[in-house]
């Protein structure tokens, strides 16, 4: 492929999909560790939920029709005939008009009964009589026998990431174990002869290392587990070896760095020489993030990152989660922040861009402005709250118009 022969992101994304069909194996998890975990299959209910008729009050069980037309003027008079203790099977039933028996919130219901009267318009005026000020219609204050879940219903899909939510849905269920994706494991390899430790003191025309951290905390943040193989010098063999090590030991293998033109840049030449390996991307018509390499070995996806730190977020947050995506069957929604743009932003045609800003309030208003800076300065996103996606066939962004913006 020649040197910056750029794809667009949708025909990356159409060739990561044509030469890429791993699917992660499932491991089975306690509902304790499944939470940010993507489940494996959908959870389909083997019951009903909740599997008896309930009570959502403390009141008094009836038949509506024994109640019709109860109002302060006019009270309805009910035989108490007994209590429903929670957490146990309500014995007896309402066998005999104007009948009523106790129920706690959540308490199971007697046979008979339709409704519930809340406590609160009820008078007691010995052990077995109860005056109502108010009627009832049926299903009143009662939450039917499967009305939360059916049986067989389809609760929870496959590739859903579990929140706190799912986890006490799947706790009402029944279930303590669920079968969910193993997390992908992303080796990180960040060249340079420039690049050292932050613990170092640097020396002119040295820089620390920042994207090491950067790509960490962004595969911690996407539920992988990241493995850092460490910084490596541009010296071919040695960075053939720890690449050839990666891709034995990870599903995914990330470099930053050696994606550009330059004698010393030996990533495209390394994954050609690796086991079946092949180069199948080296350029994407995106800014920042353009010198994008994106090859093959042992059908595991390698990413050439750029070396500048906010061109290795962009491409991070654009095809790298993609892939991860794909590879756990996450069905991932993101729901941008809507604002109003603050000035009049000009972009060269030909590529998509996508433009970190900040948002600020001004009245009922969210206002976007965009961090101005290269793409090798650090702070061009540490102070971003997101970024806007600018299609490659637009010039710009006007002063005033609406835009979405979606978090870093």
């Amino acid at each position: 492929m020649d040197l910056f022969n750029v794809l667009t992101v949708k025909d990356t994304s159409k060739l990561i999909d044509e030469n890429f069909n791993n699917i992660l194996e499932g491991e089975l998890v306690t509902l304790l560790e499944a939470t940010g975990r993507i489940l494996k299959n959908d959870i389909i209910a083997e019951e009903n939920v909740p599997d008896f008729r309930r009570s959502t009050v403390d009141g008094y069980a009836v038949y509506s029709r024994d109640v019709f037309g109860a109002s302060e003027s006019i009270q309805s008079i009910l035989d108490l005939k007994g209590e429903v203790l929670m957490g146990l099977k309500a014995e007896g039933e309402i066998s005999i008009p104007g009948q009523c028996y106790y129920v706690p919130t959540g308490g199971m219901l007697p046979n008979g009964a339709d409704s519930v009267i809340m406590i609160e318009y009820t008078e007691k005026l010995d052990d077995t009589t109860i005056l109502t000020s108010k009627a009832t219609s049926p299903g009143e204050n009662v939450i039917e026998v499967g009305e939360d879940i059916k049986k067989n219903e389809i609760v929870i899909k496959k590739g859903t990431k579990l929140r706190a939510y799912e986890i006490g849905v799947l706790s009402s269920l029944g279930f303590f174990e669920v079968e969910v994706f193993r997390k992908p494991k992303i080796g990180i390899i960040s060249t340079g002869d420039e690049v050292v430790h932050p613990s170092q003191s640097i020396m002119p025309g040295q820089i620390r290392d920042i994207n090491t951290y950067l790509l960490y905390s962004l595969i911690e943040d996407k539920g992988c587990i990241p493995v850092n193989y460490g910084l490596i010098k541009d010296e071919y063999e040695l960075l053939k070896s720890t690449m050839e090590k990666a891709v034995q030991e990870c599903d995914i293998v990330l470099t930053s760095g050696g994606s550009s033109v330059g004698k010393k840049d030996n990533t495209l030449n390394v994954i050609k020489d690796l086991e079946d390996g092949e180069l199948l991307v080296h350029g994407i018509s995106v800014k920042p993030g353009k010198p994008t390499i994106i090859g093959k070995s042992k059908e595991k996806i390698i990413f050439g990152l750029p070396g500048h730190p906010l061109a290795c977020a962009v491409i991070f947050q654009v095809m790298v989660k993609y892939y991860i995506e794909k590879i756990t069957e996450h069905k991932y929604k993101e729901f941008p922040v809507t604002c109003r743009f603050k000035l009049n932003y000009h972009k060269a045609k030909g590529r998509e861009e996508y433009l970190p800003v900040t948002i600020d309030e001004k009245g009922n208003e969210l206002i976007a402005s965009p961090v101005f800076g290269k793409s090798g300065l650090i702070t061009s996103f540490s102070k971003a709250w997101g970024y806007i996606k600018i299609e490659r066939n637009e010039e710009g962004i006007k002063e005033g118009q609406i835009v979405n913006v979606y978090k870093f």
